[in-house]
């Protein structure tokens, strides 16, 4: 059975990542899906992004990246993926993905919502959180790949600037 892990990745986090291999073992295939949403205002690309995933999930030979815009449901349909991945984080993200569960299997009674919750050292993180602590100078290589981190000093210091926090 195929699955999508659909989200903004904005950036992607270790927190993904840990979903995204642990998936991997359970389905034989894994499609990242960057939701290209008109609503909000990404700090990267969506290119970017599918850039930074790529990268981040070459080791997995049944991931791949994507990029999809309008209802979940029709992205799986389009992927004939039988499940949705999902991560759980801490219970306040339960109660919207319940929710969003519930939606999806109104509207495609055959697809699956499959919740993981992250790893304990990864159930603080968020993608938001990263960008703050970036944005300020903090070190974020504990919570992304180094990749990411160099593009997202990128997006907030300057080279010289970024040479000094360092």
């Amino acid at each position: 059975m195929n699955a999508i892990y659909p989200g903004s990745f904005d950036p992607i986090t270790f927190g993904h990542l840990d979903i995204i291999e642990r998936g991997c073992r359970l389905f034989d295939q894994v499609y990242v899906a960057v939701l290209r949403n008109p609503n909000k205002q990404p700090m990267f690309s969506v290119q970017e992004r599918l850039e930074q995933i790529a990268k981040a999930i070459a080791h997995l030979p049944n991931a791949q990246v994507d990029s999809f815009e309008g209802l979940t449901v029709n992205y799986a349909r389009q992927r004939q993926a039988g499940a949705i991945l999902r991560g759980l984080r801490v219970l306040s993200d339960f109660e919207l993905e319940l929710q969003m569960a519930n939606t999806n299997k109104t509207l495609a009674s055959d697809l699956e919502t499959v919740f993981l919750t992250t790893s304990t050292e990864y159930s603080f993180l968020s993608s938001s959180l990263v960008k703050e602590v970036a944005r300020f100078g903090g070190n974020v290589e504990h919570f992304v790949p180094s990749h990411v981190a160099a593009a997202l000093y990128d997006q907030f210091h300057p080279v010289v600037e970024r040479d000094r926090l360092t």
